[in-house]
């Protein structure tokens, strides 16, 4: 923690416009990182093929009948 506290003291004693290209850089930096790390965990996912699922979900559905067999099973239920 030492280097942390020595870091700030010295941050603390650069001008306005150092400090804030300084943390631009470091938002840069702390960016690439974290866009690396979750590059990362994507690769780790494994790919799952919808061949695996055919048979399992339902065949496509029309989205105007699938509506109008909900509505006359209102009305039936009426």
């Amino acid at each position: 923690m030492s280097t942390y506290n020595e870091v700030l003291t010295q941050v603390q004693s650069l001008s306005s416009d150092e400090q804030l290209q300084l943390l631009a850089e470091l938002a840069a930096l702390v960016r690439q990182k974290v866009t690396s790390e979750h590059q990362d965990r994507l690769r780790e996912i494994p790919v799952i093929s919808k061949d695996k699922w055919r048979g399992f979900l339902p065949k496509r559905v029309d989205a105007l009948e699938f509506q109008k067999s909900l509505r006359q099973e209102w009305v039936e239920c009426i």
